[in-house]
């Protein structure tokens, strides 16, 4: 009886009880510019004891908006959660409407998605991995495509922008390109040169860092670099455009994505990577000659002439195939994986890191396919 007399209140509300119901009687504006804010006092009210059920009068109730559904909705949860009989009747019929429509226990749905199976865990992941799979090949097909337009001068591709990206991929990367390819090959024919000591055999050192380079080396090496510098690079500058909508602009003018933004990266990160292959090759060499020459009194012409004599065009050949390959997947899973990525920043470092991953994850699996083929053909 004592509750019934002194009847709890809140901002824009106030409880009595009327035997084991608990009847909220709403005042004044649910706006948001009235900052209604006394949720938890309200959903306090359904621990008192003997409480069954809550209902609502709203003879008082002036304009609302989702901050009264915010208040009934917490409410409900509540309610819920303590078996409390929610009574919407004395609603506003829009408000039971709008309500009906919102989520009721969203902590109680992840809590279920936690338990999903294994074998459910399994599909879900082999099912996306072909999805991107699909992707992938049908982005390749794409590029395939438009290349062979923009060689007949029929693609939507800027010349500027394909020089620009010439130049970034190409020169700006010689540094970082020669940095470490020297030191590899200084590596290779130190690990070599203690091999090779033991039987004797300290001037084969020059075919065990020319072979390696221009054959492995070189290509792979330069092909990691690129992906964690270029391929990152450009996840994250298609992923920026993602989330500034500019590609979306792009669609909306019928400028075609593939031919603006894709088509000039790959062409420029295909074209010049045989060329920092071949420039690899060439300083990974002379960090070998730098080890032979200092370490294991190897004059420098007959590190020269054991150079020429080991390496045989085809493995040129291999090498450079080798790059070609490699900067076409490194630009297509760059782009690819920008084009996919969110709108908001956090996505845009998540997309750089991505393709940093699955550019250097495919060098390695490609350069594998490709040594198996070698050695099925004698190369």
């Amino acid at each position: 009886m004592t509750r019934r007399s002194q009847p709890i209140a809140g901002h824009g509300w106030q409880a009595r009880f009327d035997g084991s119901k608990v009847v909220l009687s709403l005042s004044g504006n649910w706006t948001a510019r009235e900052s209604m804010s006394s949720f938890d006092a309200a959903a306090a009210l359904l621990l008192q004891p003997n409480v069954e059920a809550v209902g609502f009068d709203i003879s008082d109730l002036g304009d609302w908006d989702t901050s009264l559904l915010v208040f009934l909705s917490t409410l409900r949860s509540a309610s819920k959660r303590r078996q409390v009989h929610f009574d919407q009747t004395g609603l506003p019929a829009a408000a039971r409407q709008l309500l009906a429509q919102l989520s009721d226990e969203p902590s109680t749905r992840r809590g279920e998605a936690r338990r999903v199976g294994m074998i459910e865990r399994v599909g879900v992941w082999t099912i996306g991995r072909w999805r991107n799979a699909v992707a992938v090949i049908r982005l390749v097909g794409e590029a395939i495509l438009r290349s062979a337009a923009a060689l007949g001068s029929k693609a939507r591709t800027r010349l500027g922008d394909l020089l620009d990206f010439m130049e970034d991929a190409g020169v700006a990367a010689l540094p970082t390109v020669a940095v470490i390819n020297i030191l590899v090959g200084a590596i290779v024919a130190f690990v070599g040169a203690l091999q090779l000591r033991r039987f004797g055999a300290e001037t084969y050192i020059a075919n065990l860092v020319g072979t390696a380079e221009i054959r492995e080396m070189a290509p792979l090496t330069t092909a990691i670099v690129m992906s964690g510098r270029t391929g990152s690079a450009y996840a994250a500058e298609i992923a920026t455009m993602q989330g500034s909508e500019e590609i979306d602009a792009l669609r909306a003018i019928g400028i075609p994505v593939m031919d603006y933004l894709i088509l000039p990266r790959l062409l420029a990160l295909t074209t010049m990577m045989p060329l920092l292959g071949l420039y690899a090759a060439a300083v990974g060499i002379f960090g070998g000659f730098l080890v032979a020459i200092l370490m294991m009194d190897i004059s420098a012409v007959a590190f020269a002439a054991q150079v020429r004599h080991s390496v045989e065009g085809r493995e040129v050949l291999l090498g450079l195939a080798k790059s070609l390959v490699f900067g076409g997947w490194i630009a297509i899973s760059g782009c690819g994986i920008g084009l996919k990525a969110g709108r908001s920043a956090t996505d845009v470092g998540h997309a750089a890191t991505t393709a940093a991953v699955s550019g250097i994850v495919g060098v390695v699996a490609l350069d594998a396919a490709f040594d198996v083929c070698a050695n099925a053909l004698g190369i």
